[in-house]
Formats: C-alpha cells, sequence, structure tokens
C-alpha cells in the first residue's frame, strides 16, 4: 500500500463531519498538485486495514463534507489538509458508472474493509439506482457480499429493498440476518414489524438485537409484549438493553411495572441504565420508588445518575429528598450534578439546603447546575449564599447561572451586581445591566441538558 493511499484511508476519521476548509487552504500549491482519489484507489487502501480503523474509516466516509463539522480541520496536522479536502472532493462528486462498478464489485472482496468501506460509500451516495444490483446480491453466494449488500441498503433508507430483507431474515448466516433486521429498521416501513418478531427469537443475539431496535424504530407499539418478554427473559444483557431502549422510544406505559423490575433486579448495570433512562422518557410517575432507590442505592454511578435525571423527566415532588441526599452525599460528581439539574426541573418553591450547598463543590458542573436550578427556583432565602458565592466564584459560565439566580429572585444588590460590569464576559456583564435595571434576562447559556439521547 503506497503512503498516499495509507494517507485517504486514515484520513477518512481524522476528520469526519468536516464540512469547512481552513481559510488558505484552496490556494496551496500543495491542494493544487494532489488529485482527487478515485473509488479504485479508496478500495484499494483500504485492503488489510486494521478492523478498528476500518470503523473508524467508514464513520469518517458519512460524515466528512456534511453540514455542522468544521472542529477538526486546523491548519496542519499529521495528514496535510490537501488530502483530506481531496477527499471531500471525491464524497461530493456523482459517481461514474466505473466507480459504481468498483463499489459494487467491493461488496465481494475478500478484505473484510472492502466491504464495509464499499458499502458505506453507496449509502452516503444517496443514488437509488444502486438498489436493483443490492438486491440481486441479497442471495450471492458470499455470505460476505450478502451481508454488505443488506449494510448499503439500509444505509440509502431504500424501501424497494424491503421485500429482499425481509427474505434475507431467513438467511443461513447470522450476520446476514442481523443486518437485514437492523437495514429494517432504518427504512421505516412499518410491514416489517410481523416478520421482524421472529428474529427476536433467534439463536444469534446479534439477530435479536437487531430486531428489537428495528422494532422500536419502527414504533411497532403492537410488539410491546414481545419487547416486555425481552426485557425479563432475554440471556444476552445487550439484548435486555435495547429492548428497555424500545419500550422507552415507545412510551410504552403498559411496559412501566416490567421496566421498573429490570430497574431493582438486572444483573447487567447497562440495562439498569437503560430501563432509568426508559421510565424517564415515558415520565412514568410510578416508577419514583424505583428510581429514588436506584438513586440511593445502584452500585453504578450511571445508573444513578441516569435515575436522576428521570427523576427530574418526572418532576415529583417525592423525590426532593432523595435527590437533595445525593447532592450531599454521592461521591461521583456526575451524579451531584444531575441530582441538582433534576431540582430545578421540580416546581419547587423553597431550595433545598443541599442545593445551595452545592454552590461550595469543588466540581465546576455541579455548581454550575446548582446556581441553575436556584434560578428556576427563585428562593429569596438563597440569596446570601447566592451573593457570597459570587465574591469567590472565577468561572464565567457559573457566574453567569448566580446572576440569573439572583434576577429570577428579585435581587437588585448594588454590591453584588455592580462588581459584575467589569467581568471580561460579554453575556455577564448584560445580565448584570439587566438584574441593575430590575429586569428578568434569557437563559445565560444553552439549556443545560445533562445527557444525550441514548443510542440503542
Amino acid at each position: 500500500m503506497s503512503v498516499r493511499s495509507s494517507l485517504l484511508i486514515v484520513s477518512l476519521f481524522a476528520t469526519g463531519g468536516n464540512d469547512g476548509r481552513h481559510p488558505r487552504m484552496a490556494h496551496t500549491p500543495s491542494a493544487a498538485m494532489v488529485p482527487a482519489p478515485d473509488v479504485r484507489e479508496l478500495l484499494g487502501a483500504a485492503r488489510g486495514v486494521a478492523p478498528a480503523l476500518c470503523v473508524l474509516a467508514a464513520d469518517g466516509i458519512w460524515t466528512v463534507g456534511r453540514w455542522g463539522g468544521g472542529m477538526w480541520d486546523a491548519p496542519a496536522m499529521s495528514i496535510g489538509s490537501e488530502v483530506r479536502s481531496r477527499v471531500r472532493e471525491m464524497l461530493r462528486a456523482r459517481y461514474s458508472v466505473d466507480d459504481e462498478r468498483s463499489l459494487l464489485d467491493g461488496l465481494s472482496a475478500d478484505d473484510a474493509c472492502v466491504r464495509h468501506i464499499a458499502a458505506t460509500l453507496i449509502g452516503r451516495s444517496e443514488d437509488k439506482r444502486f438498489v436493483e444490483q443490492l438486491a440481486a446480491r441479497l442471495t450471492a453466494s458470499s455470505p460476505g457480499e450478502r451481508q454488505a449488500a443488506a449494510a448499503a441498503l439500509g444505509l440509502l433508507n431504500a424501501k424497494e429493498g424491503v421485500d429482499p430483507l425481509l427474505a434475507a431474515l431467513r438467511d443461513v448466516s447470522a450476520d446476514v440476518r442481523a443486518d437485514a433486521a437492523w437495514a429494517l429498521g432504518r427504512i421505516g416501513d412499518k410491514r416489517a414489524a410481523r416478520t421482524l418478531v421472529a428474529s427476536v427469537r433467534d439463536d444469534h443475539p446479534e439477530v435479536r438485537g437487531a430486531a428489537v431496535v428495528a422494532l422500536g424504530r419502527l414504533e411497532a407499539k403492537e410488539e410491546i409484549d414481545v419487547l416486555m418478554r425481552v426485557l425479563r427473559e432475554d440471556s444476552s444483557p445487550e439484548v435486555r438493553r435495547v429492548a428497555a431502549w424500545a419500550l422507552g422510544q415507545l412510551e410504552a406505559r403498559p411496559a412501566i411495572q416490567g421496566l421498573a423490575a429490570a430497574l431493582r433486579q438486572d444483573r447487567s448495570a447497562e440495562v439498569r441504565e437503560m430501563t432509568a433512562w426508559a421510565l424517564g422518557s415515558i415520565e412514568a410517575r410510578e416508577s419514583v420508588e424505583a428510581l429514588t432507590a436506584a438513586l440511593k442505592g445502584d452500585e453504578s454511578s450511571d445508573v444513578r445518575e441516569t435515575a436522576a435525571w428521570a427523576l427530574g423527566q418526572l418532576n415529583s415532588q417525592n423525590s426532593v429528598d432523595a435527590l437533595a441526599d445525593a447532592i450531599a452525599r454521592d461521591r461521583e460528581s456526575d451524579v451531584r450534578a444531575t441530582s441538582a439539574w433534576a431540582l430545578g426541573q421540580i416546581h419547587l418553591e423553597k431550595a433545598p439546603g443541599a442545593l445551595v450547598s452545592a454552590l461550595k463543590d469543588s466540581d465546576d458542573e455541579v455548581r454550575l447546575k446548582a446556581a441553575w436550578a436556584l434560578s428556576q427556583i427563585g428562593d429569596a432565602d438563597a440569596l446570601p449564599a447566592v451573593t457570597e458565592a459570587l465574591k469567590s466564584e472565577q468561572r464565567e459560565r457559573v457566574r453567569q447561572a448566580l446572576v440569573r439566580a439572583l434576577l429570577e429572585s428579585g435581587e437588585h444588590s448594588q454590591e453584588a451586581l455592580s462588581g459584575l460590569l467589569q467581568s471580561k464576559d460579554e453575556q455577564t456583564r448584560k445580565l448584570a445591566v439587566r438584574a441593575l435595571a430590575g429586569r428578568r434576562g434569557p437563559w445565560p447559556w444553552p439549556w443545560p441538558w445533562p445527557r444525550p439521547r441514548p443510542n440503542p
């Protein structure tokens, strides 16, 4: 493999998600000297790449050149900007007939990374002209080729591929069956739900898990009982985890009792974490007792934090004591911070003492979310602590939150707020001016959401 070919494949994951070029890049002589790679060169560069690097490269293919990037492309990196620029140029161009043939041939390659990259490039093309050929390859003699074709159909969101994919659910290869189930969930044709139920009983856990995720994506609410059985009985923790995700995705209220039982009893921390998320997503107030027990006693900090998040979603006064106790006692800062956030979600008139004390926490995020929560509650009794915290707080985001806590509680302290007019942070100065004028201010930062929506 040539040095340049090696750089091509590595550059795909080194710059994934980048949609911008450095201002000088288009005019550098080195960029003009490097021709855009073609599909055959890229597939050739993929041969022999280690599996972990291949996955990263394929992820880069999916995101490079799309909206929302720009964070990775520093002016000078180990892989030259001109290489990354030319890769983006290739991915934005329409494939030629020769390129299409090379990609389809890549699906049958004996090298797994070549097949993986070929399927990803086809999917990223969004070109439905590939569908007929992909469907035909679902009956190829090589299981690797059939698996790659199923993945490409899913990436293309090809509704025309639903019937061939349904047939592929009976393939002798577990990899093919798993990718067919995944593809059907991604395509989103609800006709597939009944057939996928049979795959939930497959001998291979990767097939069962893919089928469960697909039922969640298809919003197959008629299969809630099937998903509950999987959560209760499946031998694979990963399959149980995605069953909890699917039930949360479906906002399946009939599953609340089963999810609460799994939160208390499942041996896997990852399953318990996802059941806590599902209960919060469903907004199951019936589960406050199970969630508070998890917050108090689960051995996993991830489970405790997600239980705190879920209790915030439920907005139940019955969870206040448990959340305040977590702020005061939990050894993990993520749990304390999310518990503070959760108290801000609950409609309280008085701030718990632990929340006020959290303004002195050693962790920046705990102090930030505690200040935000106090601004939500607007308890005048907390104002002396807020004012005192402003004298020593060094983090500008936390200072902004403290200003808002003063603002929302009607505090017009000249001494506390006048000093903020000298802040180096423009937003803090603006909030101080608003507070001194007796006006309610805007949100001082993006909503402090404690965690992203989980992936199955």
